[in-house]
């Protein structure tokens, strides 16, 4: 059985959806479409901007749903999934991939995401950290035990959980976990604090917007980054999807869940192989690789 999973921010490049723009008339078609609902030519930020100009949530985001988005596009009647999933904003891609969503109000979504994500991080200063070599159960009861806003933000992999706070929060629990044998702590090039309680206005604002969208039964079931289990029913896909700001994602145990329940092969469809990598170091025995586009 096979799982597409799409990636989240970080996944972004200099150039990219630039060679699928060129040789495929139905991508230009979504990659020119995409420009349209924006209102602003996200297309040259891809294909011409720097790497700084790409950091930028409010492209980031779009960017990396477009490009995966037009990748299953591309695949017509090969794409053929038995399950779903995405890491983060990528959750947004497999719900287009899954006929959850249309592609016109995921990527609406997503742009009101990361201008709502955009705007909470202005409030309060805050930031993301890796935490490497180090059991969850460590990392929770460190983040609990600080009197300030921390708490784990991304399960990646046995191993590696990102805390996310505000700085003192971080800051704190970084110098604590190093002493409780933390491998590294890296604070990352963030400027916000991503799933965690601090995205509250983001996600009340985004809750309104999800609340006006269409859902739709999808083709498959989607495994969401709330609850690693999987959803075929529109009305908890969408409450999960407003709880998904303000909640850690649980990607360890949705991978650990697909498997459990007959996912055998898992496919990255987006810019990147980020989850690749991250899905070898949860089990090894699975076949993993990124999709592949004939023609």
């Amino acid at each position: 059985m096979t799982a597409y999973v799409f990636p989240g921010q970080g996944a972004q490049y200099p150039g990219m959806g630039k060679d699928l723009y060129e040789k495929y008339p139905a991508a230009r078609e979504m990659f020119d479409r995409a420009d349209e609902i924006l209102g602003y030519a996200l297309t040259r930020v891809m294909f011409e901007g720097t790497e700084e100009e790409l950091k930028e949530t409010k492209v980031t985001q779009p960017a990396i749903f477009v490009h995966s988005v037009v990748m299953v596009k591309l695949l017509g009647d090969a794409f053929r999934p038995d399950a779903v999933a995405g890491h983060s904003l990528g959750e947004f891609s497999a719900l287009v991939a899954n006929g959850t969503l249309t592609f016109d109000d995921g990527l609406n979504l997503v742009y009101q995401r990361a201008l709502a994500m955009q705007k909470a991080c202005d409030l309060v200063p805050s930031t993301m950290a890796a935490i490497i070599g180090l059991d969850d159960k460590t990392i929770e009861e460190v983040c609990d035990a600080i009197d300030d806003v921390v708490v784990p933000a991304n399960y990646n992999y046995p191993g590696q959980v990102v805390i996310s706070g505000t700085l003192n929060g971080v800051f704190k629990a970084m110098e604590e976990l190093q002493k409780r044998g933390a491998k590294r702590t890296v604070q990352l090039q963030v400027n916000g604090a991503f799933h965690s309680p601090l995205m509250e206005p983001a996600r009340e604002e985004l809750a309104a917007a999800i609340e006006k969208t269409p859902f739709a039964k999808p083709s498959c079931p989607v495994y969401q980054n709330v609850t690693a289990r999987a959803v075929t029913d529109p009305a908890e896909i969408r409450k999960n999807l407003i709880l998904q700001l303000t909640s850690p994602v649980r990607w360890t145990q949705s991978v650990q869940q697909m498997i459990a329940d007959g996912i055998d092969t898992f496919l990255e469809a987006g810019p990147g192989k980020v989850l690749q990598g991250l899905i070898r170091k949860i089990d090894r025995s699975v076949t993993v690789g990124s999709v592949q586009i004939e023609g």
